[in-house]
């Protein structure tokens, strides 16, 4: 028999890290390859993991709702390969001799102790545990938490006086550059619970939210701008045409596939926009795949539309109808979630008139759609009731400075309120 390795898998670019939400087998199960094990909830998708090896589930590392980084060991699979079981005290079976060795040195390494996964952190905070005291039984004399959940049920819990967050820092030292650093949770408050008051247990898609938000907005120089758009010439086409759209396609021609594809279009011409910071180099995308964010009840989704610049408006308006239908129906696949390289928040859905976006990591700028409203305005030294609309961008200032984003935000402006039967094509 051999032992096999099932680790956390990267769940969209940027994504650094995922929870174990529910395991869809047990200690014992027999599985094949491609298997689903469990479900991962990240900031950005739920997916299934599934198995790369037929065999038995020998041991599940990670517990529910735990949080750990990508290629971290979630679950370990007993494979047959013909050959006899070495020892039960040895980690390795049947392995190459040059193997062995690697291994060996590996289990002797300890240069993994100080980096500590988000759920480590957070059960030391919460415990007041002194992570330096903590012997670990993970690989390199990585501190696990199932080793701190015994410190806590035997009650003998190292507290030196240290502080735990110094301990937190140097362990951020040790992190590679790809770590999500602020996914570490700091202190949280103690804030007094009343009679009536009602707790609500942070969900793992949440946790993950925040922990991007975080993320963002500590890592990111945010700026922010907004022009206004009269966008009554637009309101009027699209109204013409919605009743016959929806009777012939069967779904609903919305406002917001026209600023999709506005900002697509912009995009193909300020093409600095469609950027992402990189350390020593802005990477400037060659595909112009448009995040569009999506509620349910509880959390945020970000699908992608792919190649936005290349799609019609009535391409545009199925993309995000069918999107949306997954997100609610909890089929969004990873595929669906990847990829983007700008995003368009449709904040004026739910009756908002100005807003500032938090960037959606690691990209450069979001712009927020705010609800088209009936406003006066002056036209020509006359008053007339128009349908104006407000764009708000939140824009990464190390990648973007405020003159090529007003230069985009005007060329959105312009094909806004240029937006006609005569100028503009729905198919």
């Amino acid at each position: 028999m051999a032992t096999e390795k099932i680790t956390m898998p990267q769940l969209g670019e940027s994504v650094t890290e995922g929870t174990i939400s529910k395991w869809l087998v047990a200690v014992g199960d027999t599985v094949n390859k491609y298997d689903p094990l469990a479900e991962v909830m990240t900031d950005k998708v739920n997916a299934e993991v599934p198995s790369s090896f037929s065999g038995v589930i020998k041991e599940l590392i990670a517990e529910e709702e735990e949080t750990l980084a990508v290629g971290e060991v979630i679950c370990v699979i007993e494979t047959a390969v013909g050959e006899t079981e070495a020892p039960p005290q040895e980690d390795v079976k049947e392995e190459a001799p040059e193997k062995l060795t690697n291994i060996a040195a590996e289990q002797s390494d300890t240069s993994k102790k100080l980096r500590y996964s988000p759920a480590v952190l957070k059960l030391s905070q919460e415990h007041q545990i002194d992570l330096a005291l903590v012997q670990g039984t993970g690989a390199g004399g990585r501190i696990t938490r199932k080793d701190l959940m015994k410190l806590i049920e035997s009650g003998q819990i190292p507290t030196a006086g240290q502080d735990v967050q110094n301990v937190a820092t140097q362990a951020a030292v040790n992190q590679p550059a790809t770590s999500v650093s602020t996914s570490k949770p700091s202190q949280a408050p103690n804030v007094p619970v009343s009679v009536g008051d009602v707790e609500i247990p942070v969900t793992g898609v949440r946790k993950a939210i925040a922990a991007n938000m975080l993320r963002s907005k500590h890592e990111i120089p945010h700026a922010w701008t907004m022009v206004e758009v009269d966008a009554t010439n637009m309101v009027q086409y699209r109204n013409s045409m919605k009743n016959e759209f929806k009777q012939k396609e069967g779904f609903n021609l919305t406002f917001f596939a026209f600023f999709v594809k506005a900002v697509a279009q912009a995009l193909k011409e300020f093409p600095q926009i469609n950027s992402m910071w990189a350390g020593d180099n802005i990477i400037q995308k060659k595909d112009i795949n448009i995040s569009i964010a999506v509620a349910t009840d509880d959390a945020l989704f970000v699908p992608v539309i792919k190649n936005a610049d290349e799609k019609s408006i009535k391409g545009i308006a199925r993309e995000i109808t069918d999107l949306a239908v997954k997100v609610r129906a909890g089929k969004l696949a990873a595929d669906d979630m990847q990829g983007g390289t700008f995003t368009v928040n449709n904040t004026g859905s739910f009756g908002s008139v100005q807003s500032m976006g938090i960037i959606n990591y690691p990209q450069a700028a979001i712009l927020q759609v705010e609800s088209i409203v009936q406003r006066p305005v002056i036209i020509d030294g006359m008053i007339a009731v128009r349908h104006m609309v407000n764009l708000c961008m939140s824009l990464d200032h190390r990648v973007l400075d405020g003159l090529v984003c007003g230069r985009f935000l005007a060329r959105v402006k312009e094909i806004i309120e240029n937006t006609s039967k005569e100028n503009t094509a729905i198919y």
